[in-house]
């Protein structure tokens, strides 16, 4: 190093130490970041998944009751769809809100387009969709969820979908739409109508190919292959449901919770305490795991050894692994009183575990099952790591 570049870097240093520290935090990368939501508080805990710690917090955030959270493809922002129809963008080196705005009545969700570009919210009042510049979150597309004249319908089951489209549901019109914003100031949309009875959430499958929707009103999925030039909506596991003898359903299951390993799905029984096994070539059933209670969440780890299960209440202190090659429960752990999220860190060595009544994060370790870490979060509920931006349907 000659002296003027030693010159450089001395300077480099000396304006590096007078830097505030939301600037010097800025120079660390963003593949480690996570957030858990503090529903109670209207507020977002930013942590560092590799050092298992807790970061800062943003407050003003708005009703937290069924956030959910997206990012952008660089990880650095986090979107937070707030129940209140609040959507923020959210920096996470800064710890500071970008911007807020008020897009709805009542909303329950969001995604974000393959590209980054574009970031959609799922609103029950109005019923319909709305579509934001990523960058300045104005508004870019509207779409109503008209179904018959003067009457919307609320929107479920919000996913991206390879290219600037999104699919979601009808759940007071029986119906999928799937929108192609490549041209945001002129959307198209495509109906699929007479799916089954009230959609009341969905997914994506990881490969992007197929849609597909869960039935509150009726027994059965209905299933959208969007690798076909006209997709047709097929009825899947007329059996899946709450069955032929209905029981009380404490909590629905969350359909993005659904674990895909192999050619095999995981998903949670309505209303029984049974994890259902699913050929994915057929979408067939072939198998019913007993478990603990009724499934909420069933979440494969990322190499798809294993799914961790969480169960509605009574039973909302519990946490189940199920060994996929076996189809056996491995472990029952109880990461403390109601259980309402799980969040594998990203090659899935760990697991982080909100306890919404004892204020705790637990961070498991998946081989082991001993607690690595516990961390004082306020009534935590969603967990949501940067390393969702690189994943479908997330």
């Amino acid at each position: 190093m000659n002296r003027r570049d030693g010159l450089k870097w001395l300077a480099l240093l000396a304006g590096a130490a007078t830097l505030p520290a939301c600037a010097t935090h800025a120079m660390r990368g963003t593949g480690d970041l996570g957030v858990v939501i503090e529903r109670a508080r209207g507020r977002l805990v930013v942590v560092d998944t590799s050092r298992r710690s807790l970061i800062g917090e943003v407050d003003g955030l708005g009703d937290l009751s069924h956030a959910s959270v997206v990012f952008s493809r660089d990880g650095l922002h986090a979107f937070v769809f707030g129940r209140d129809g609040g959507l923020s963008k959210v920096n996470l080196h800064t710890l500071r809100i970008e911007r807020r705005i008020m897009q709805a009545g009542n909303s329950i969700g969001g995604a974000i387009c393959a590209d980054g570009t574009l970031v959609a919210a799922q609103n029950y009042t109005p019923g319909g969709v709305k579509v934001f510049d990523a960058h300045t979150l104005d508004l870019v597309a509207d779409l109503p969820a008209e179904y018959a004249p003067g009457k919307l319908s609320r929107v479920v089951g919000l996913v991206d979908l390879p290219g600037r489209r999104f699919a979601y549901s009808l759940f007071d019109a029986d119906e999928i739409r799937v929108a192609d914003l490549s041209q945001p100031s002129a959307p198209r949309v495509e109906r699929h109508l007479g799916i089954g009875r009230q959609p009341y959430d969905a997914l994506v499958t990881p490969d992007g190919r197929h849609y597909i929707a869960g039935l509150f009103g009726e027994d059965g999925l209905a299933m959208l292959d969007l690798w076909q030039d006209a997709p047709q909506v097929r009825r899947i596991l007329a059996g899946y449901g709450r069955g032929e003898a209905p029981l009380p359903v404490y909590k629905m299951p969350h359909l993005r919770g659904w674990a895909v390993a192999g050619r095999r799905a995981f998903l949670p029984a309505v209303g029984r305490h049974e994890v259902l096994v699913v050929d994915t070539e057929s979408w067939q059933e072939v198998g019913r795991i007993p478990v603990a209670g009724q499934p909420v969440f069933v979440m494969a780890r990322p190499d798809g050894r294993q799914v961790w299960v969480n169960f509605a209440v009574p039973d909302y202190d519990r946490v189940q692994v199920i060994d996929t090659r076996t189809l056996a429960v491995l472990a029952s752990l109880n990461p403390g009183r109601a259980v309402l999220h799980m969040e594998f860190t990203p090659r899935g060595e760990a697991v982080w575990i909100s306890a919404r009544d004892d204020n705790r994060v637990s961070v498991i370790d998946t081989a082991t099952f001993v607690t690595q870490a516990a961390l004082d979060v306020d009534a935590p509920s969603g967990i949501f790591f940067t390393s969702r931006a690189a994943r479908m349907g997330f």
